[in-house]
């Protein structure tokens, strides 16, 4: 099978399911950015220290590790869809309960609730949206979900900024927590409307449905959709006798070493930029720095949007320019980025370039490691491991995030006092070993069909080193 040329553009029908599958996404950005809002009035009003922060704003990504560990194998046996719909549930259930807490470790539950949602999503969506797009179109509706994420980060901060204008008193945090179940069950009742990932129906045997879906989307192979099951069989077949008989494919043996290494490399340096930290501490990053609550939340709501747009750009790229390079070239302007917040941290000046150095920021982590993560992950796995591989990927992404989210209050300090940059010069000095790493290791993907993936993938693996 050879890689696909390029069509005018995807059809209405696989447009509207990318669209609602990627709905999670923006559930996923909405949940983990909105806390950033109340982080003031919960440390006051739970009295906690700089460890208890971190481990109240963390205890959602300890949520999400659980989740992203025990979607894969659910993903496998009962499908990509309904999986889906369980994580809409704990949204639900998250938002209405966080919105109600009656005390600091209610919230911190409702709080677990909702990462395991997130973290079922982000294993679930990704997936979903490469199984069911053609190869030409993979990237750009796989970042679907991307944009979601980002599009729920900015209405999260939206939404803070609103609800603080409204002048709610001590009720502000839970209006702000719980608003979320309103796109919860949105999402809840639109997943009733896509089919299932018709290549999880080849996996299942039941391949004339898959064929009807692959023919519906035209995400068959020249637009022969029967082509299409057939090499999705074959590509089980291929993957072990095991797999082609529905019995579980290992996933850490040494053919798949290099895809492995691929997604735990892509999710790490992800998280090594610092983007959970900044965006979970945005607003008091900005009272670090000497901004209003107002000024700050209003500040967050126009990285925000610059977060959307380039996200936005990255997408209409990414199959265009191709993956790599856009990891190459933003790493470079993060790490740029990040060094300008150290040194206004380190000389506590010139804090009116915080926002525009910030907004750099964003603006480099959504155009490449943010348009790329997701993709990349669900792209470089065959069909027999794909939920294992998206799985280590996930995993591996939010335990540094959560690391990472509950160790930064502990080491951040307002600006101009003695260490307060060095939180920023970390993340930058990670950049650059991440220009490193993908000069040397990360093969493009774009235009590759996923049948095709793991043959290049094994080829380049058997190279000797230059």
């Amino acid at each position: 099978m050879t890689s696909e040329k390029p069509n005018s553009s995807p059809n209405a029908y696989l447009l509207r399911c990318s669209l609602v599958a990627a709905l999670g996404g923006l559930l996923f950005g909405f949940d983990t950015c909105v806390i950033s809002g109340a982080q003031d009035q919960l440390k006051t009003l739970f009295s906690l220290s700089g460890g208890e922060q971190g481990f109240m704003t963390a205890s959602a990504l300890i949520g999400t590790i659980v989740g992203c560990l025990i979607a894969g194998k659910p993903g496998d046996l009962y499908g990509r869809r309904r999986c889906l719909v369980i994580s809409a549930v704990l949204f639900f259930v998250s938002a209405i309960g966080c919105g109600l807490a009656w005390d600091f470790w209610s919230l911190v539950i409702f709080r677990v609730i909702g990462g395991v949602g997130i973290g079922g999503s982000t294993v679930i969506c990704p997936m979903y949206l490469a199984e069911i797009a053609p190869a030409k179109w993979r990237g750009r509706l796989g970042a679907f979900f991307q944009f979601n994420i980002v599009l729920g980060i900015l209405v999260a901060f939206l939404s803070n900024y609103l609800i603080g204008l409204a002048d709610t008193g001590a009720l502000e945090w839970r209006w702000k927590l719980g608003v979320e179940a309103a796109p919860a069950l949105a999402f809840w009742l639109l997943l009733g409307a896509i089919p299932e990932s018709p290549r999880w129906l080849v996996m299942r045997g039941r391949d004339a449905e898959a064929e009807t879906i692959f023919a519906q989307t035209g995400a068959g192979a020249g637009g022969d959709a029967a082509a299409q099951v057939a090499a999705v069989r074959a590509s089980l077949r291929a993957a072990s006798a095991d797999a082609a008989a529905g019995r579980a494919e290992p996933l850490f043996q040494k053919k798949y070493a290099l895809p492995v290494f691929l997604a735990f490399s892509v999710a790490f340096f992800n998280q090594m930029d610092g983007i959970n930290a900044l965006l979970y501490y945005l607003n008091p990053i900005f009272t670090m720095a000497g901004f209003t609550k107002v000024s700050g939340d209003l500040q967050s709501v126009v990285i925000g949007a610059a977060n959307l747009i380039f996200t936005m750009l990255g997408m209409v790229i990414i199959d265009k320019v191709g993956r790599r390079p856009l990891l190459l070239a933003c790493a470079a302007g993060t790490g740029a980025a990040l060094l300008g917040v150290a040194w206004i941290f380190t000389v506590n000046q010139h804090q009116g370039a915080l926002v525009w150095l910030l907004i750099g920021y964003i603006a480099c982590h959504a155009f490449g490691q943010g348009a790329v993560i997701w993709v990349y992950i669900s792209e470089i796995f065959p069909n027999a491991v794909r939920a294992k591989g998206q799985t280590l990927g996930s995993a591996t992404h939010w335990v540094f995030a959560a690391a990472i989210s509950w160790l930064f209050p502990v080491f951040a300090k307002d600006a101009g006092a003695p260490g307060a940059g060095v939180p920023f010069y970390f993340f930058a000095a990670m950049m650059l070993v991440q220009i490193a790493v993908v000069l040397r290791w990360f093969p493009e993907t774009k235009g590759v069909p996923l049948e095709e993936m793991q043959s290049r993938l094994t080829a380049r693996q058997n190279q000797p080193p230059k």
